[in-house]
């Protein structure tokens, strides 16, 4: 069967990998220690602890879980439960690195699930998830037993008489029986013959967890069910219907297989033999029976059960070299030494012990190949290679096996030798596939082009999987090295297989692959892998579809606001919930990315504009959590088709999303060739901002303030203006938010304070004795100088010149941030005062910045001048707000002022200054003075 392989890292982890087989019961981890829970509403039982955490030992013993469970957030880790904070927010180190998977369903975070050695299972996360989903509270109707007998590992929960109460379907597939045949009924019925067993969870019934003794389950009498071997735990358990055993089964009948193999595998031509510390021949091999001389057609001298060194295949038996080498390697060493034979030949003998407890394993480590080289020296030198090395012969027979091979194989390497190797893979289970998965044949050694060198993926006992490098190169001449005859002799040319395991560099390439498609924090696709997914979804015949992006407005605001973990807790619940979208578009249907900080991305194949922007409006209608509360979040919406090539494709998307974000909170976009001609238009006028300083494109005009009780004039407000050589006279309004994207705003904003700072001073020098106090104003925008560059280059201007009134938009003060606060009082600190524009504007006034910012002026917004005289309600709202203005300390100037009747009105409502056509419109400076000099 071919072996799953991973797509990447996150989505299809290698589900084989970290298993390994065992030889004996292996200490299992302590189990987690609960207080005893009785199920109720909204109160799981003590089964689910104890199912979640059996699961992740199972299934991903190096992951953490983060859960809610019931009314608390629980974290398994390492076999221990601790109850956490209300809020399912992960730790900081889980957001640093490693992996993290989050489980939703039903657009719900139900929990997270970490790793720091790589992907967990698909099985776990599923599994885990169904628990999780099951157990809210609109499903605590359900006891938690009913739930856990879905675990994918064989397990029944038994009552104090050992009664079985609930079993899993693998603990029924395990035994091949049925629910009937099994609930209900005792241990001793349905498993009889097993009195081991049964004192065993006799032993779980008193309150101790313990390791149950291997046993063997017989099968029945048909042949149907073969007979298998089974190892397994039980442990004190309280669940819903009070005390009682949990008991684990596991299949190790694989172990016993293999070790019966490995035993049939001594039937060798090898010379080899199993010993007892005293010596005594437990098995030989007919290698090494076929050393002693004898009679054609006559039986060979007996080996087993009599010592070694007795044997009469030795020169002068009983022989002493033999004697001592056994006695040597009883004592703990390995025993090597030269043994004259019966026939006159030199055996080279190694006695050591045996992984098995007492027993002493004697071979030969056999002759020469092709003359050129001992083999013994060959083996040193296998020996201290890194990788994994098999010498056979031209036959295909295993000759040499360094230790590095062996352990590959989990054989010890003298029972191989003398066996063909393919015979000896095809036993043990050996597959092997090619990298992309494909089955491939074992190889005929004799028909192999060689030199060989190609990669494999190696299905091994035990069941992992092993990326490896192969390589196949000829060893010696042909032809024989001895004239004994082929009794215990080796065929001379051969070849050398050498495997190079590559597993950790190939997950290492798999997973700077994936890490390079997918965004950290939340696992969604980034920019590159939405790119390949369109690009593979517009390659099918008939493809259509429709990309929407979306941006989480004020996601800047939203990440000060809670914190860079409570919002990357919301980020991953966003995502959770896109995935939830594209899941029940179908199996590989659709893909969400995240393209950057709060925008994300959904791919919709199948859908039309309008019904993809309605399927990612529905998913994002229910809000999501952030701890224990809701967070209502408003998204800029941006969809296109699938026109064009994949980068267009998001390109448009983004497009289409930035206008939606112009219209507002909530705003919406249909992508249009439109967009982007305003788009590139935008770029080119930036692109011509870099220049329009250095070519002293940009100019000021002058607006004049009257004040209205002396009729004189106090100063003027400056207004920028650009002289674009192609557009003609622009609007600050047309170009400066394309500079708010760059630096190019600072320095535009440098250069009128400077600029204008020294038209004031040339005006007060020209009208000397008639304004010595004129001043100036500036428009300054307060995200402007938030920014690194924009104060500190500014203040040293005010500080040598002399600062000229700065004014600020009301909507700007509506942040009532300690960073605005300071910003402004450092403004005035240096000279300025500071005016508050457009006040009385409904959107963006606030009556509470009049008192918490050090501000000197409001000017009202020209749509309340505009209404004057004639609008009663206005008259009055306009009164009181220069009454509280007055009240505070602060002066008023009516801004667009046009008839002669508004500015009489203003006059006896008591306002301080007006500005506006009626009183003069914007001039340049030399126009100015000379209206200046006729006052």
């Amino acid at each position: 069967m071919t072996p799953s392989l991973p797509k990447s890292k996150r989505a299809a982890p290698d589900h084989l990998a970290g298993t390994r087989a065992v030889r004996k019961p292996a200490p299992q981890p302590s189990p987690v220690q609960f207080s005893p829970v009785q199920a109720g509403a909204g109160q799981p039982s003590a089964a689910l602890y104890t199912a979640l955490s059996d699961l992740l030992r199972a299934h991903a013993p190096e992951a953490a879980l983060l859960a809610r469970v019931g009314g608390a957030v629980l974290r398994f880790e390492a076999g221990t439960l601790e109850q956490c904070g209300p809020e399912l927010e992960p730790p900081e180190a889980w957001l640093e690195g490693g992996e993290m998977t989050w489980l939703s369903r039903d657009g719900e975070l139900l929990g997270l699930l970490w790793s720091d050695a790589g992907p967990v299972s698909p099985t776990a996360v599923e599994v885990l998830t169904m628990l999780l989903a099951a157990s809210r509270p609109d499903g605590a109707g359900r006891e938690a037993e009913v739930l856990v007998t879905q675990l994918p590992v064989a397990t029944a929960w038994l009552t104090p008489e050992l009664v079985f109460r609930r079993v899993s379907r693998p603990f029924l597939e395990l035994l091949n029986l049925s629910d009937a045949g099994v609930l209900g009924r005792t241990v001793a019925e349905v498993l009889p013959g097993h009195p081991a067993l049964l004192l065993a969870l006799q032993g779980a019934v008193a309150g101790r967890s313990v390791a149950l003794p291997d046993e063997r389950l017989v099968g029945d009498d048909a042949g149907a069910v073969p007979p298998r071997w089974v190892r397994g735990e039980a442990r004190p358990y309280l669940g819903g219907w009070g005390a009682g055993v949990m008991l684990t089964l596991q299949d190790v009948s694989g172990e016993y297989e293999r070790a019966a193999r490995v035993s049939a595998l001594l039937d060798t031509r090898t010379p080899a033999a199993l010993l007892t510390e005293d010596g005594t021949v437990l098995h030989a091999s007919p290698g090494l029976s076929e050393l002693a001389p004898h009679l054609p057609g006559q039986p060979l001298p007996a080996l087993a059960g009599a010592p070694l060194w007795a044997w009469a295949g030795f020169e002068g038996a009983p022989s002493a070299a033999v004697r001592t080498l056994v006695r040597q390697a009883a004592g703990g060493s390995v025993a090597r030494g030269d043994v004259k034979l019966a026939s006159g030949e030199l055996l080279t003998l190694t006695v050591r012990r045996s992984p098995e407890s007492g027993l002493l394993v004697a071979e030969s480590v056999g002759a020469s190949v092709g003359g050129a080289a001992p083999l013994g020296l060959i083996s040193q030198m296998l020996a201290l290679s890194e990788d994994a090395a098999v010498l056979v012969d031209a036959a295909g027979r295993a000759q040499l096996i360094n230790d590095r091979a062996a352990a590959l194989l989990g054989v010890e390497a003298p029972r191989l030798v003398g066996l063909g190797l393919t015979r000896v893979l095809s036993e043990l289970g050996v597959k092997v596939f090619s990298p992309d998965g494909q089955p491939l044949p074992l190889p005929d050694w004799r028909a192999l082009p060689l030199p060989l060198r190609r990669e494999v993926l190696l299905a091994l006992p035990g069941h992992s999987l092993r990326h490896m490098e192969l390589r196949v190169t000829p060893v010696g001449p042909e032809g024989s090295h001895r004239d004994a005859g082929p009794r215990g002799s080796v065929p001379a040319g051969g070849l050398l297989l050498t495997l190079r395991d590559v597993t950790v560099l190939r997950r290492a390439e798999a997973k700077m692959h994936h890490d390079a498609r997918h965004d950290s924090l939340t696992g969604l696709r980034n920019r590159v892998g939405l790119r390949e997914d369109l690009a593979a979804l517009q390659a099918e015949p008939g493809a259509s579809g429709a990309l929407v992006c979306l941006n989480i407005d004020g996601f800047s605001a939203l990440n000060t606001a809670l914190g860079r973990v409570a919002c990357d807790r919301l980020l991953i619940g966003l995502a959770a919930r896109l995935s939830d979208l594209m899941a029940g578009l179908g199996q590989g249907q659709g893909s969400a990315a995240r393209l950057e900080g709060g925008t994300f991305a959904a791919l919709l194949p199948g859908l039309d504009i309008h019904d993809a922007v309605e399927a990612v409006q529905r998913s994002l209608s229910v809000p999501l959590r952030c701890g224990p509360r809701e967070t209502p979040l408003t998204f800029a919406l941006g969809v296109t088709a699938l026109d064009g090539g994949a980068e267009d494709v998001i390109s448009n998307a983004e497009i289409a999303v930035r206008h939606a974000r112009q219209q507002g909170r909530g705003g919406l976009g249909f992508y249009t060739p439109a967009l982007r001609a305003g788009v590139r238009n935008s770029y080119a006028l930036e692109e011509d901002l870099r220049g329009a300083l250095t070519a002293r494109e940009f100019t000021l005009l002058y607006q004049p303030i009257l004040n209205l009780k002396t009729g004189q004039a106090l100063g003027a407000e400056s207004l920028l203006r650009w002289q674009h050589p192609e557009l003609g006279l622009l609007l600050p309004q047309s170009f400066l938010e394309v500079a708010g994207r760059s630096d190019l705003i600072t320095h535009i904003g440098e250069w009128v304070v400077e600029e204008a700072v020294a038209s004031r001073e040339r005006v007060r020098a020209e009208c000397a004795a008639t304004l010595p106090d004129w001043q100036v104003s500036v428009n300054l925008s307060l995200e402007e100088l938030r920014r690194s560059e924009g104060l500190r280059r500014l203040l040293p201007l005010l500080s040598a010149q002399g600062a000229p009134d700065i004014e600020v938009t009301a909507g700007s003060l509506l942040d009532h941030s300690e960073e605005t606060l300071e910003l402004l009082e450092q403004l005035r600190g240096h000279g300025a005062r500071l005016c508050v524009d457009d006040f009385g504007d409904g959107a963006g006034s606030n009556l509470s910045a009049l008192t918490r910012f050090p501000l000197s002026v409001i000017k009202l917004h020209p749509t309340l001048t505009a209404r004057l005289p004639g609008d009663a309600r206005v008259v009055t709202l306009v009164e009181a707000t220069i009454d509280l203005a007055h009240r505070l300390g602060l002066g008023v100037v009516a801004v667009g002022v046009e008839r002669a009747e508004q500015l009489e009105i203003l006059r006896e409502l008591g306002c301080d200054a007006a500005q506006g056509y009626v009183v003069c419109p914007p001039l340049p400076e030399a126009e100015l003075l000379a209206w200046l000099s006729k006052r």
